[in-house]
This record gives C-alpha cells, sequence and structure tokens, in this order.
C-alpha cells in the first residue's frame, strides 16, 4: 500500500474534489451532443468551475504557494520556491465531444522544477501520483515504465498539431518514420494521461511538441519516478520553457531520439 506524503494528500484530494463537478457536467455533455450549435461554452464553464475548485483546495492548504493555472493564469506567491502548475482539463476537446479520455493534472514546481504530481482520471477512477524519490504510483499500486528494449514491438504514443497549431509539415515526416519501425502509434489527446500511461507500462513512449507546462509538469514527475526518462525531443531539458518532451524507458528513448533526430522541425 503506498503511504502518501502530506504534499500528495493535498494534490489528491484537491484533484477528487474537482472531479466531482467534471463528471456531473459530462454526463450532461453527452446529452449536449444533438445541439447543432455544440456544448463548447458549456465544458468552458466547465473548465473554470473545476479550476476554481482545485484553486481553493491548494490555496487553503498551502496559502504561500504561487501558481500558474490555464484559466486563471499566474499568481507570485510569498514562497517563491513553490508553485502550482494545475491543468484543470487535460483533453478538452475528447470532453467536449463526449470522449471519456480526459484528465486533471496538478504538479508542485519547486525550484523551477517538477517535484511532485498527480493526474487523475476520474472516469476510470484511476489516481496517478509520484513525488521526487519516492516513487510513482497509480492508486495503491507502483507502477513502472515498460520493460520492452525494440521499437518493433513497442506501442507509441504522440499528439498531432492540429488546425490552429505551427509544425505540421515538419510533424509528419517524423510520424511517419516512427510509424515504419513500430508496433503502432497512438492519438489519444490528453497530453497528461499519455505521460501518466508511458509511466504505468500501457504506452512505451511518448513525443508530442507544442505543449504548455500544466499539461506535461506532472507526467514528468510520474515518468521519471516510474523509471523512465524524459527530456526535450531535441535532448535538452527545459520541457516546461518549451513545450517539447519525449518520454520513455532508456533504452526506447534512445531509440526514438535517433528516429525523431532525422527530422527535426
Amino acid at each position: 500500500m503506498a503511504l502518501r506524503s502530506p504534499l500528495i494528500n493535498v494534490m489528491v484530494d484537491a484533484a477528487k474534489k474537482a472531479s466531482r463537478g467534471l463528471v456531473r457536467d459530462f454526463g450532461e455533455v453527452e446529452q449536449l451532443q444533438v445541439s447543432v450549435k455544440g456544448p463548447a461554452d458549456f465544458v468552458s464553464v466547465a473548465d473554470r468551475k473545476a479550476e476554481q475548485v482545485i484553486r481553493a483546495e491548494l490555496m487553503k492548504a498551502r496559502p504561500r504557494y504561487g501558481y500558474l493555472m490555464e484559466e486563471q493564469g499566474e499568481h507570485v506567491g510569498e514562497d517563491t520556491s513553490n508553485r502550482w502548475l494545475v491543468d484543470p482539463l487535460d483533453g478538452t476537446t475528447n470532453f467536449l465531444h463526449g470522449i471519456p479520455q480526459f484528465a486533471i493534472s496538478i504538479c508542485l514546481e519547486r525550484d523551477s522544477q517538477p517535484f511532485a504530481g498527480v493526474i487523475y482520471d476520474p472516469v476510470r477512477d484511476e489516481m496517478f501520483f509520484a513525488e521526487q524519490g519516492k516513487g510513482a504510483y497509480m492508486n495503491e499500486r507502483r507502477i513502472r515504465v515498460a520493460g520492452r528494449e525494440h521499437l518493433d514491438n513497442a506501442v507509441i504514443a504522440t499528439g498531432i498539431p492540429h488546425r490552429g497549431r505551427p509544425g505540421r509539415d515538419g510533424y509528419v515526416p517524423g510520424l511517419s518514420a516512427m510509424m515504419d519501425v513500430t508496433a503502432g502509434i497512438r492519438r489519444f489527446g490528453a497530453a497528461a494521461l499519455d505521460l501518466a500511461w508511458v509511466a504505468a507500462g500501457r504506452f512505451d513512449g511518448f513525443w508530442e511538441r507544442g505543449l504548455k507546462s500544466w499539461d506535461l509538469a506532472a507526467g514528468v514527475v510520474l515518468v521519471r519516478e516510474a523509471g523512465g526518462h524524459v527530456t526535450e525531443i531535441e535532448g535538452g531539458e527545459a520541457m516546461l520553457t518549451s513545450g517539447s518532451i519525449l518520454a520513455a524507458n532508456p533504452i526506447i528513448h534512445a531509440a526514438m531520439t535517433d528516429v525523431l533526430r532525422k527530422h527535426p522541425v
């Protein structure tokens, strides 16, 4: 059984409390698919409500910490070493279309580095959490990255640039090259969950560009604490600022790097 620290308990409680409204609103969204206008405004409200709940819970427990949140922006706290990075609804487009693949992502950044992370999938009731030096867990079970060593039997997740996002022309050759050497490519549309699934060994690797810090920060902690290797696609360590990320076990990470290096964006 996982022994959760007080810090992780704060993050888990905030995610669970916010999830109640999201699950309820997700049921409403599924019914709104018949609307010609679509439920975009409704989802935006659900997103903001979840973030408000998370902010209230985190600030109650750690009032001196700052935060960076997708909807509310940045607040510099009295304690400048600690900052929350929060995505209250990662996988918004999935949520919008009634697809049950979304999550709440909360990370504590300490001295500009991801220190502790929680990613909660409320539909499956799967709580992924990790803290630096203490391992990674899903609910009460310890998790590890997959042990595969060859791309030809690896399943890799990615994010594909959609309308309005740059980089598609440069992305396609790398995607094609990865398709040629792997057992399969998956695009599920929720980067935080993709990283949690790498940590849990469900995916063998993940790469994407153009992410926000709140999309990937918690996942960085999870993958590292599960024994994986996380860098920018180009090999650097500035994932939170560049939005470029490649995560896998060390052997698959090196193999993916070799493939993608031949197709720089």
